[in-house]
């Protein structure tokens, strides 16, 4: 008995011995937990001020004082647990040099910024910032090489080390950055070669204004870029500024570099057999293209006097179809205007003719006849037809919309509206210049854009529909001219577009945004099966997504909103956006492009101007888009929003202007002649 009691007091001894010893774990965990958070903060705190200590002599930043949460210092754009996540310190007038050790004990930055200061020196040793994806350092007085230490920060994305006085080559070991979307390194003194950049997430490149030399290299990535990206390099050549390299190399100060006696002497042998060798194909190409000239001679003189013959014989006037045949809109077959017997098919209509719209597009240097001899490529097929780039013999090229269905509407109807449409003339208006009317063929003819639509601006080649948010001062320039060409539409009375979105919108030589495709709804037949693919249809308003139904201005307004919306997010609406996020629209843009663009003030890095620009492009688009279409604003009452906007941002232009994200920088780098997407 009495051994059973000591046994219980001994197993309750342990037992409270246990609690006790748990509270105790815990309480020294808490304390551990606690005190390293403050060595965190304290450390974070630390290296601002011995950062500040090497940068601002002038005390600028009077703001960074120990004591006050650093979190809410001057240039301190973010915080996350503690740590900082986003340093932005632009046109501060800083001087002095970057403290590479304190810098880099800031380990959990993804966002810094130093550009447009007075900072000089070498840019250190920057490999502890681990999480780095944004870096700024422009516009200042850095010297010395390209600092090889970035090469290692395998999360960066932009990199912005321009209007400084580096020198040396760029590292090949850029290529590491297998992230890399922005590269400026224009106005400095780099030498050496460029490197070839192959990762295909690069959008932004500029390497002007400094020393280069050697060609260009032409891989996928690079051939994309113009001579806009690699400006004044005397001793650059390349097919991207149309500069031939010559068989000598280059070196950096122009001499031509020279090798032995043996190995020059092989080459001039070599020089002298590929010369001799293309005198001798040159003759042959010669000879067999008289020949072959005098041959299609002959036939177009025969093929003439039988087409004459059989002219008077009926008493008729036909023309061939218009196939594409070989890659050539004359001739039989099914292509532009092909008919399903291999020509034209219509009865006792006479002569099919083009029919010029304007009065000015009257005087064009083309005909009917050049049309059908034109070389033809494929752009895009659609619910209402297929679209063609057409090379004519003289070299003139422009875009030609074969509709889908030739019977509907009726041809009276068909002529009037292409006379509405014909005499549309705008800036931001792609012009219809004529149009090819035949019983079982109608062409529409307009002007070649070749610097692509929108939709590749925003998207590149992703087919996904996924892309870069723009900056907003180009979301606004583009908004702009669109909601022009809307309101300029919207002026005949009962006109619409009838199919906005982005693969409809081209950019013009200047690269404004002209609408394309606009008025032809009326020519797609109501009884129609086809349903529009599902990246159209969520542009349409709800209450125009039944093709039967006629569209309306309103729904031209939904649209748009939908549009802007894309121009915010770079998502394509493959859902409804309006349904899906209703109310939290806002919310939903600013997350995505906080999560897409990493920049430091693109869009949401803390610059109030920014916000307040994205903030007033959000709320036009969401006046655009409520679901009853009786709330929707007029397009005018839209574009006098947008100017007013506009206008307010020009006033208090800031340092987001000078993004890397602006318009003209996007324009720059956007490959040329890229396939229309109608």
């Amino acid at each position: 008995m009495l051994l059973s009691v000591t046994m219980k007091s001994l197993s309750a001894l342990n037992a409270d011995s246990t609690r006790r010893r748990g509270r105790y774990i815990l309480f020294i965990y808490f304390l551990s937990v606690t005190f390293s958070f403050g060595l965190v903060r304290s450390s974070d705190e630390e290296a601002l001020l011995r950062l500040k200590s090497k940068i601002d002599p002038s005390d600028r930043l009077s703001s960074w004082r120990k004591g006050c949460d650093f979190c809410k210092w001057q240039g301190v754009r973010e915080c996350t647990n503690g740590r900082v996540t986003k340093l932005v310190l632009e046109h501060v007038n800083l001087s002095g040099t970057l403290d590479g050790k304190s810098l880099n004990q800031l380990d959990q930055l993804r966002v810094l910024s130093f550009k447009e200061n007075s900072l000089s020196g070498e840019i250190p040793n920057l490999s502890g910032l681990v999480n780095l994806k944004s870096l700024y350092l422009n516009d200042n007085q850095f010297m010395g090489h390209f600092p090889s230490s970035i090469s290692d920060l395998h999360r960066l994305k932009i990199i912005v080390l321009s209007g400084n006085l580096l020198s040396g080559n760029i590292p090949v070991s850029l290529l590491k950055l297998r992230r890399l979307y922005i590269l400026y390194l224009q106005d400095n003194q780099l030498t050496g070669e460029v490197p070839a950049l192959n990762q295909p997430t690069l959008r932004f490149l500029n390497v002007s204004n400094n020393q280069l030399s050697g060609e260009i290299p032409s891989n996928a990535v690079l051939v994309r870029f113009n001579s806009t990206s690699f400006l004044n390099n005397v001793n650059l050549c390349g097919k991207q500024i149309n500069v031939v390299c010559s068989n000598a190399s280059i070196t950096p100060n122009g001499a031509p570099s020279t090798g032995s006696k043996s190995h020059s002497k092989h080459v001039n042998k070599k020089l002298i057999l590929i010369i001799v060798g293309s005198i001798v194909g040159l003759i042959l190409v010669l000879i067999c293209l008289v020949i072959l000239w005098k041959v299609c001679k002959t036939r177009k003189s025969k093929k003439s006097q039988e087409e004459s013959r059989e002219v008077r014989s009926k008493g008729e006037v036909g023309t061939e179809g218009v196939g594409v045949v070989g890659g050539r809109i004359g001739g039989e077959g099914s292509g532009i205007g092909g008919s399903k017997q291999g020509g034209f098919s219509w009865e006792n209509e006479g002569l099919g003719s083009l029919v010029f719209c304007g009065a000015g597009d009257q005087q064009m240097s083309y005909s009917l006849e050049d049309l059908l001899k034109a070389s033809a490529e494929t752009l895009g097929r659609g619910t209402l037809g297929s679209t063609y780039k057409a090379v004519m013999e003289s070299g003139f090229i422009v875009t030609v919309k074969r509709l889908k269905d030739s019977r509907y509407p009726r041809l009276e109807d068909f002529r009037r509206q292409m006379d509405v449409l014909g005499r549309l003339r705008h800036p931001n208006l792609v012009p219809v210049r004529a149009y090819f009317q035949a019983k079982e063929e109608r062409l529409l003819v307009y002007d070649y854009f070749p610097n692509g639509s929108l939709f590749s601006l925003i998207h590149g080649s992703r087919t996904s529909g996924g892309g870069k948010p723009l900056h907003w001062t180009s979301c606004l320039k583009i908004a702009e001219d669109l909601a022009t060409g809307l309101v300029s539409i919207h002026q005949t009375p009962g006109l619409t577009h009838g199919n906005l979105k982005s693969s409809n919108v081209l950019l013009g030589s200047d690269f404004e945004s002209c609408l394309t495709d606009y008025g032809l709804t009326p020519f797609r037949d109501p009884d129609s099966l086809e349903e529009p693919s599902a990246s159209s249809l969520f542009y349409r308003a709800p209450e125009c997504r039944d093709l039967r139904k006629i569209p309306t201005q309103e729904a031209d307004v939904y649209s748009f909103g939908v549009l802007l919306l894309e121009l915010l997010t770079g998502k394509t609406p493959f859902q409804d956006l309006v349904q899906e996020h209703g109310a939290d629209i806002p919310q939903w843009v600013r997350s995505v492009r906080e999560e897409e663009t990493e920049s430091g003030d693109d869009p949401n890095s803390g610059n109030e101007a920014s916000e307040e620009k994205l903030g007033s492009l959000l709320n036009i688009a969401m006046t655009c888009v409520p679901l009853s279409y009786e709330n929707r604003p007029a397009m005018e009452e839209v574009l006098k929003m947008i100017r007013e906007v506009r206008a307010e941002a020009q006033v208090s232009s800031n340092s987001s202007d000078h993004s890397p994200g602006r318009w003209s920088d996007t324009i720059h780098s956007l490959p040329r002649d890229e396939h229309l997407s109608i």
